[in-house]
């Protein structure tokens, strides 16, 4: 029989087809083969195969060559140990990039989770406590407490208090201004380690207009300065200084009168 006309790469998998009659596991080369199997010239080629394979059998391996493939040498790579894995660049990059994304996203959850309505406008009064001098604000020498009712008569502001916690101590002054946002805002500087005060509104829902509460005290941070803020009747107080969480936890945590 006459061999069909085969494409370049069904010739190539005709020469490769083994000359045994176990199954061919590849399906493109078991086509081929198929196509030919009835052929002369494939079953010239199966013989001459086979021959050629016989005639290797018979030929004895040298001694030398015996010992050589009996150390294993080139024959199996060696196993790479974990730490030659971990010395690979590419494993390397791998793993900094994965432990920067951890670490990217950790921080996220950390300051998702200490978020708290009104956190923005604290940290940007920070931002205003860094810059301000007690010269630009009016001179009020009182007790902190005593300026709920200076802020009501004056500025008709209500329940611009001062917590108990900061109530006793000292006062150089006070100002009330209106921030980016327009929302009226109380600024009282201390004599104790130049603490500053700020009374503002608390954040409001914007589908019912009304003030978003949190319990207890929270913390922010900014430009080195920090606060601790508190929610009370829909105002914000926030007691600000240059320094850490540290400076600030003696006053809150002090018991009450």
């Amino acid at each position: 029989m006459k061999m069909p006309r085969l494409s370049r790469r069904q010739r190539m998998f005709v020469q490769c087809a083994p000359f045994n009659e176990e199954r061919i596991r590849d399906r493109a080369m078991r086509a081929a083969v198929f196509r030919v199997h009835k052929t002369d010239e494939f079953a010239n080629q199966r013989e001459f195969d086979r021959a050629v394979a016989a005639l290797v059998q018979t030929v004895p391996i040298p001694e030398g060559v015996t010992a050589w493939l009996s150390k294993g040498i080139y024959v199996a790579a060696p196993k790479r140990t974990w730490k030659q894995a971990l010395r690979n660049p590419a494993v390397l990059a791998i793993g900094i990039a994965v432990s920067v994304i951890a670490a990217i996203f950790v921080m996220k959850l950390i300051e998702r989770m200490n978020e708290f309505p009104g956190g923005t406008t604290a940290r940007r009064l920070l931002t205003v406590a860094s810059s301000v001098h007690s010269l630009m604000l009016d001179p009020v020498k009182t007790d902190a407490g005593a300026l709920g009712d200076y802020f009501f008569m004056k500025h008709r502001l209500p329940h611009y208090d001062v917590p108990p916690e900061f109530a006793d101590l000292r006062t150089l002054g006070c100002r009330v201004f209106d921030d980016e946002e327009g929302q009226r805002v109380a600024q009282i500087w201390l004599i104790e380690k130049h603490m500053q005060f700020f009374i503002f509104p608390a954040e409001r829902d914007l589908k019912t207009g009304a003030a978003r509460h949190f319990s207890g005290w929270r913390y922010v941070d900014q430009y080195r300065w920090t606060g601790v803020v508190q929610e009370r009747n829909g105002v914000c107080f926030m007691a600000a200084l240059r320094g850490s969480e540290k400076d600030l936890a003696p006053y809150i945590s002090k018991p009450k009168d």
